[in-house]
């Protein structure tokens, strides 16, 4: 693997982003901080029949556990967890240590947005924490969800609710902040990607470029309304490993909807 960015060295691709902890939010900030974690292939696609696992090779195979590793949560809309078939995230145990020495939780913390309540209680989201030492998720809903999915949920999860119609993700970020779940790692989809974006919530991107074309309809790492104006990012680091780039940007500020 070569690095490219910030300076040109060599290196295994198993050392890919080693060490990496996403920054805490500052003292003032009133909301946790978010980093979104995305592969697409080099035409734009995030998925190939469905899914995204096909698009990433082995060096995004170490960014993904190492992101994961170095956040308090994960987030992810629930049509994505559907789709990939969500589970615990697991960490290995060779990892703990240093997720704990870190000031982190031995697990990140999954949280899955829906704002129709439209989720499986049997679904393996669910049902595979059962019996396993790692925490359930928590289901971020907002008012519109009818009174029994709500309560069906709570039988296999935490249900917390912001917003009325739609989810309000200031306010849950904020909940995270309040709640020590101050690295917040979304997963997609490209919808709750957008959302994010439209309320100036995004600090990181960790984009994973596959070298393939793709083509159809497997969408964008974005979706949703044109945003008011582009969001400019620094490039932070660059590496490439067998055609695939690893890129890890961070947002500049030009707005100030949800940066306090």
């Amino acid at each position: 693997m070569q690095r490219l960015v910030p300076s040109v060295a060599s290196e295994d691709v198993a050392d890919a982003y080693a060490g990496l902890v996403l920054d805490r939010p500052a003292a003032g900030d009133r909301r946790a901080r978010v980093a979104l974690g995305m592969v697409a292939s080099v035409d734009g696609t995030v998925t190939i029949d469905g899914t995204s696992g096909q698009l990433g090779g082995a060096a995004d195979r170490v960014a993904f556990r190492r992101l994961r590793g170095a956040c308090d949560a994960i987030l992810v809309g629930a049509g994505t967890a559907r789709a990939e078939d969500y589970g615990p995230p697991r960490v290995p145990a060779d990892r703990v240590a240093a997720r704990i020495s870190a000031g982190l939780a031995p697990a990140p913390q999954l949280l899955v947005v829906t704002a129709s309540g439209d989720l499986d209680p049997d679904a393996r989201l669910f049902t595979a924490t059962r019996d396993e030492s790692v925490p359930p998720p928590i289901v971020v809903t907002c008012g519109a969800v009818p009174a029994d999915r709500l309560e069906a949920l709570r039988a296999v999860a935490e249900v917390v609710t912001f917003g009325d119609e739609e989810v309000d993700l200031v306010a849950m970020l904020r909940w995270c902040r309040d709640r020590e779940l101050g690295r917040v790692l979304c997963e997609g989809g490209p919808a709750l990607n957008g959302a994010l974006l439209a309320a100036d919530l995004v600090d990181e991107v960790f984009l994973t470029v596959a070298p393939v074309l793709v083509a159809g309809a497997g969408g964008r790492i974005v979706d949703g309304p044109a945003l008011t104006a582009p969001v400019d990012l620094e490039l932070v680091e660059l590496r490439e490993h067998g055609g695939e780039l690893l890129l890890r940007y961070r947002t500049v500020p030009s707005r100030s909807t949800g940066r306090e």
